[in-house]
């Protein structure tokens, strides 16, 4: 018997995906996109971005704390994205 492929212990960066939860004219929304953009264009993980003010149920959940980030759906952070951080957790 062969070891266990490696895709089996972690998430290839294609399947992970990070969300970033914001609002118009929201400076910290802006920096948190631009670490996004370039700490997901260096591991190649798609992310997306969703305006809070469209969505009754994110803007319910999250008004408080954005920008909030979210890696597999799930909080990863707000208000200010740590680099390492992020990188860390979508290479974990």
């Amino acid at each position: 018997m062969g070891g266990m492929s490696p895709l089996f212990r972690r998430k290839s960066p294609e399947s992970r995906v990070v969300t970033l939860i914001r609002k118009p004219g929201c400076h910290l929304c802006d920096d948190a996109q631009l670490m996004i953009e370039k700490v997901c264009g260096d591991l190649g993980v798609p992310w997306e971005s969703k305006d809070i003010t469209q969505d009754p149920r994110l803007h319910d959940q999250y008004w408080e704390q954005i920008p909030v980030v979210l890696v597999d759906g799930r909080q990863h952070t707000f208000w200010r994205v740590d680099e390492q951080r992020l990188r860390k957790a979508l290479t974990d």
